[in-house]
């Protein structure tokens, strides 16, 4: 368990975590099915998934097409998906003061996303939070991609930090694993893309949180994960 104050650097998810992505995102999967003629799907079917990236969401909307139809609707969906990238994206609410209180204290704070750079780039660009960002780790930026710790080693080195001085917030298993196999802290936001299947309390995170708020509450904390788990917990 870290000590007080050893927070030096916040690192993020994306989907689901400090964007809330899934207007968009499910936007799209319906164009897309609008095209191959086939009904939309509600909302509230689409969100659940869309931290599981493309091909998930294709898989989701296009259960029975085969392997070689799948590859040409997951470049469709991403062609929809980009026309559109940021009509409905918005921060998460409650997080913008989080992160004017982090730049506030001098800690530094980035995205670490299995999203390719060439659609998160200009989405963080998009909703004007580029600029803030002390690094923003794509799905490409590196070789591997979460589970693998490799990205969340490569943005501990771009914000100057070792890894157990970044804490790590995401909203998947992976995102858990990832940050625990890189020497990092991790917290499950509980608001984000999780279904009725999830099971975020055997993930082994070290905090699950309602609202971004609870991050500083974390950070802020003598007995880290204490009471913030127990109180998130459904």
């Amino acid at each position: 368990m870290s000590a007080p104050g050893a927070v030096k650097a916040l690192l993020l998810d994306l989907d689901g975590t400090l964007l809330d992505t899934a207007p968009d995102m499910a936007n799209a999967l319906n164009l897309l099915r609008t095209e191959q003629s086939v009904a939309p799907l509600a909302f509230a079917a689409i969100r659940p998934h869309v931290s599981h990236g493309a091909a998930a969401l294709v898989r989701l909307g296009f259960p029975d097409a085969p392997d070689d139809l799948m590859v040409e609707l997951r470049a469709r969906f991403l062609e929809l998906y980009r026309e559109n990238l940021s009509a409905g994206t918005r921060l998460f609410d409650g997080f913008d003061p989080v992160l004017r209180r982090l730049e506030d204290d001098g800690i530094r704070w980035g995205v670490v996303t299995n999203k390719p750079a060439f659609l998160s780039e200009p989405l963080v660009e998009a909703v004007g939070l580029r600029s803030r960002m002390a690094c923003m780790v794509s799905g490409d930026t590196v070789a591997q991609r979460k589970p693998h710790p490799a990205p969340m080693l490569h943005a501990a080195k771009l914000v100057g930090c070792e890894p157990g001085q970044c804490l790590y917030v995401g909203d998947a298993e992976r995102d858990v694993a990832a940050a625990h196999a890189a020497g990092m802290p991790a917290l499950v936001a509980l608001f984000g893309y999780l279904s009725d299947t999830d099971t975020p309390q055997a993930w082994g995170a070290d905090g699950l949180i309602d609202k971004p708020a609870d991050i500083l509450r974390w950070i802020d904390s003598p007995v880290r994960s204490a009471g913030l788990t127990a109180a998130a917990t459904p």
